[in-house]
């Protein structure tokens, strides 16, 4: 995917090199090299407070979008079925590339490239949650699972165009805005048990709590707030795949960046 992030920081870095480069002296401001830093800075990563590491299952930490660094240092614990389903696992998975499991890589919104070199490899069912996938789908219609797809958050224009093929199991799992519409317009139709996992549904449990599945709201990274008022309702092995478990070490995070902007600074 393209990080617009690395463009902004590409471009500063131009800046700096062009006025050293063309002898145009100008002294930049420390507050400015920490901006420009932070751009080169990977986030370290912390679990929360109130998170007992000892509940937390490795298999669904595969999964998890922010446990990168822990699994980067227990490859021999990861779960590579679950890895392969994880967007911010593709430079462990390319290193290891005999563990892929290309089910679940099929349904990897960052894995686009991989797929599109290994068509034979697809499972289409999977590929057919696959938000970025889109262009594949199309081109190959007979090939959409239309159960899988009501999940898709990129495909709500397609369903929309086919009322009649929504799966309201499916697209209760949809966080996409125009599926909470229409999950709102059709309460009844409405399955809680994977609505409880659907990150734009809170309000939606919130007015029905008593139809909340805990284990698949565990997993819901925007219900992390109720989850801490019922860690007694938690079901821990599958809390272990929720990224909002995790926060930014700050302190790490900033150190990181203070040591950077001196390193350009005495750069230029």
């Amino acid at each position: 995917m393209h990080d617009k992030k690395n463009d902004i920081y590409i471009n500063c870095l131009y800046i700096i090199y062009s006025t050293k480069h063309n002898n145009i002296w100008m002294e930049i401001p420390l507050d400015i090299l920490k901006i420009i830093s932070s751009y080169l800075v990977k986030p370290a990563m912390k679990l929360l407070d109130w998170i007992d590491i000892n509940k937390l299952d490795m298999k669904e930490l595969s999964r998890n979008h922010n446990a990168i660094h822990l699994l980067e240092t227990n490859l021999d614990k990861i779960d590579w079925t679950w890895l392969s389903l994880n967007p911010n696992a593709i430079h462990l998975l390319l290193a290891h590339p005999e563990k892929i499991d290309w089910l679940w890589l099929s349904r990897n919104p960052n894995a686009i490239h991989l797929l599109e070199a290994n068509l034979d490899k697809i499972t289409w069912a999977w590929l057919s949650i696959n938000p970025n996938a889109m262009h594949l789908l199309l081109a190959n219609p007979d090939k959409i699972s239309w159960g899988n797809l009501s999940m898709n958050v990129g495909a709500i224009h397609l369903l929309k165009a086919n009322p009649d093929k929504i799966n309201w199991k499916g697209l209760s799992y949809n966080s996409c805005n125009e599926g909470i519409k229409l999950l709102e317009q059709n309460t009844d139709k409405i399955d809680w048990k994977w609505l409880s996992y659907n990150s734009n549904a809170i309000h939606l449990l919130l007015a029905h709590p008593e139809k909340i599945d805990w284990k698949w709201l565990s997993g819901n990274c925007n219900a992390i707030h109720i989850l801490e008022q019922n860690i007694d309702k938690i079901h821990w092995e599958t809390l272990s795949c929720n990224p909002s478990i995790f926060e930014i070490d700050k302190y790490k995070y900033n150190k990181v960046i203070v040591d950077k902007s001196h390193i350009l600074d005495s750069i230029i």
